[in-house]
């Protein structure tokens, strides 16, 4: 038996400040201003209120004291700052949205106006329609605090938005011409790497612009943060297919119940609705691999669940499986206005797949499969409560950063603090599911599905 740790060990951490673009980096001689939240009397005036260059979020909380040293990264703090380098006045605010719906996005810009307006007291907020084409294509919108009053209450986004028409010198002349020198995106994976060609490309002509990014994503998929807003909506409601299809299974001889949630490249969606759920048979997902056939496959682990139960259900993600599905050479090449592989719908193949087992395997009994495919309904709704505190916090968050000067950065909680992480830095990090972690023994465990591992 291994002796109880010393708890007197002591542990070292090496921790490295990740660099923060400052608009100073390339205007150096920029005036500052007393922010104006100094004079609010609903906050408090004491320095404890501002932040500084010292406030900052380690990443890393989970140590091995077995080890003499270690090392994190650690990052500024999001919050307000006493020096602004804004004169509010003179800001020219451009908000945009762009790539999938998700629940939140109107309540990020919701706060986004509010917080510029009552806060600081800008005046020329702007909407940027449709997505990046918006920028060079159509005229922008004003915004104020009163025309986005009930804005959270509803879903998708009203600027409405679209994939691809990037188009960084056009994108870059437009944000130039209209003379906007604050620039808000919300955006997924895609959006975030255009959003730092944006940045470098104001960096190189040297505007006195700064650029933040809040990061839009309903399948969790970007690294460094805890989450990506609407991510909490989005398993609440998958809660609910996973429930329909549970009745549909329970109700019919043999009956499987098979749902397609979100998930293009992670599984996180799958998983927690999964774990929450607790009616879930078998959770597939890109993370992890499966087979259908033979020793260890899905179509043997469903068999002997029918036997036991008289019904399964089985939820897959969009992005589990792809490898397996048929596909034209066309297809083969297909890709989105944003670049991304073209997906065959995972759901429908694997209804047929079943189908074609139960008739070759069991000729004579009854089956069913009942197939649900929740996606937009899920990415259409409002955003819950947790969700709608978070895009609130993630908004003003973007704000105070920009204010203060700081700029290609991404607003978004680390440990449950609010942080600017480098824009740069989380564009090309992915947060995928750790089939070693123990959330996924966990679903292991409460399914007992195979780990669909060939011997």
């Amino acid at each position: 038996m291994n002796p109880p740790p010393n708890t007197d060990q002591l542990l070292t951490i090496n921790t490295t400040l990740a660099p923060l673009p400052h608009l100073t980096n390339y205007l150096p001689n920029l005036q500052t201003h007393t922010t104006p939240l100094q004079h609010n009397h609903f906050y408090h005036p004491s320095n404890h209120f501002y932040l500084s260059q010292s406030d900052t979020i380690i990443h890393r909380t989970i140590y091995d004291f077995t080890r003499a040293t270690s090392s994190t990264l650690a990052y500024h703090r999001a919050g307000p700052r006493k020096h602004i380098y804004y004169d509010p006045r003179n800001v020219r605010a451009a908000i945009v949205t762009c790539g999938g719906l998700c629940p939140g996005l109107n309540t990020v810009i919701r706060e986004l106006v509010v917080g510029l307006w009552e806060q600081y007291g800008v005046r020329d907020i702007f909407g940027i329609k449709a997505g990046y084409r918006g920028f060079y294509s159509m005229d922008p919108v004003r915004l104020d605090a009163k025309m986005v009053h009930n804005w959270h209450k509803r879903g998708g986004t009203v600027l409405e938005t679209s994939r691809g028409g990037f188009d960084l010198q056009k994108i870059v002349n437009a944000i130039q011409d209209h003379g906007f020198n604050q620039v808000y995106i919300i955006g997924g994976d895609g959006t975030l790497r255009g959003a730092v060609k944006i940045f470098n490309e104001i960096q190189r002509r040297k505007l006195y612009v700064g650029v933040a990014a809040i990061p839009k994503t309903v399948d969790n998929d970007v690294g460094i943060i805890d989450r990506s807003f609407g991510f909490q909506t989005a398993v609440e409601k998958a809660q609910q297919a996973i429930s329909a299809a549970h009745v549909e299974a329970e109700s019919a001889p043999n009956g499987i119940g098979l749902v397609k949630l979100m998930g293009r490249s992670t599984g996180h969606i799958a998983l927690h609705a999964t774990l929450s759920s607790r009616d879930v048979d078998c959770c597939l997902i890109p993370e992890n691999e499966f087979y259908l056939h033979g020793k260890g496959g899905l179509f043997e682990f469903l068999d002997d669940r029918l036997k036991q139960n008289g019904h399964a259900v089985v939820v897959v993600a969009e992005g589990a499986g792809q490898d397996m599905i048929p596909r034209t050479d066309a297809e083969k090449q297909d890709v989105d206005e944003s670049g991304n592989p073209v997906f065959l719908d995972v759901g429908v193949w694997l209804k047929s797949e079943l189908k074609k087992w139960w008739a070759k395997d069991h000729k004579d009994e009854l089956f069913t499969v009942k197939y649900i495919d929740p996606t937009y309904m899920i990415r259409a709704v409002t955003a819950n409560a947790t969700d709608n505190l978070y895009c609130t916090l993630l908004a003003h968050s973007a704000i105070h950063g920009v204010m203060a000067g700081y700029t290609g950065f991404v607003a978004g909680p680390i440990n449950g603090n609010y942080a600017y992480i480098p824009m740069d830095e989380i564009a090309v990090t992915k947060n995928q599911v750790d089939t070693k972690d123990h959330k996924w023994a966990w679903v292991r465990s409460i399914t007992t599905q195979p780990d669909f591992q060939r011997n």
